[in-house]
């Protein structure tokens, strides 16, 4: 969950263009109220940072492949988010991945033979312009506390993200990662809707893991994750009666969870 050079742009971003004392002098960034660009997408990245508090709202994934992520599902179809309505405003209480709170901005490479990274955003979104209301980026050319705040939670974010990665080279080192499946019965279907297409924890392995395993990933903070994300997987029928509710419901019974550059 690195940051991406503009070449391999993450989800959400259309472009992205470093921050400049000189060029963005006048602009400014505001709040929105809404985000149509999440609308439409059920799987968004997650950080292990945000499993305690994502477990409570959201089914915490592993995404299908070689190299997997942790996904929060905001829906359990393609083109499917039941916590926001048509026009991307939330619906009710729910938690927001810190991914889309960082929207649109990040911290990208701007050249490939340089580990620095510099603040970015991306120019089409609607938060950052030269319009009157909302906040400055600059001050007498210098970053204003909000331009500071901002790079501070993009730093924040990549440490997190850099721990996440750490957490998964852990799991897939102690092999404790299977293919997933839920099944859903509704009343009056013969045949229950089952969601293939991404991983989880084999809850038996973690079971049986040899002592000094065990004290090893309990010591790391592993072990509290690995059961936010089991707890978590609980909420799969929540979100699908969110779907029939919101008449939203499934097209194709899959789950397509696949990683994403962040």
């Amino acid at each position: 969950m690195a940051s991406a050079p503009a070449n391999a742009l993450p989800i959400f971003y259309q472009d992205l263009i470093p921050v400049s004392s000189q060029d963005h002098a006048d602009f400014s960034t505001r709040s929105i109220e809404s985000a149509p660009y999440l609308a439409l997408q059920h799987a968004i990245p997650l950080t292990v940072d945000e499993f305690p508090q994502a477990q409570r709202f959201l089914p915490i994934i592993f995404s299908a492949g070689e190299d997997p992520v942790p996904l929060a599902l905001m829906g359990l179809n393609e083109g499917v988010n039941v916590f926001l309505d048509a026009d991307g405003k939330l619906i009710g209480p729910a938690y927001v991945p810190a991914y889309v709170r960082r929207y649109p901005w990040m911290l990208a490479k701007l050249r490939p033979d340089s580990d620095e990274l510099s603040l970015c955003f991306d120019p089409s979104a609607d938060a950052v312009g030269t319009f009157e209301e909302g906040n400055k980026l600059f001050e007498d050319g210098k970053p204003t506390e909000v331009t500071q705040n901002i790079l501070k939670f993009c730093e924040d974010f990549e440490q997190a993200a850099a721990r996440t990665g750490n957490f998964m080279t852990e799991l897939k080192a102690m092999d404790l990662l299977m293919d997933g499946e839920v099944a859903i019965q509704v009343p009056g279907n013969d045949q229950p809707f089952v969601y293939r297409g991404f991983q989880m924890v084999n809850e038996e392995k973690l079971r049986d893991l040899r002592g000094d395993q065990l004290r090893k990933i309990s010591q790391n903070g592993m072990l509290p994750l690995l059961y936010a994300h089991l707890f978590s997987l609980q909420l799969m029928r929540e979100l699908f009666d969110m779907q029939i509710s919101q008449g939203k419901g499934p097209v194709q019974p899959a789950v397509t969870a696949e990683p994403a550059n962040a």
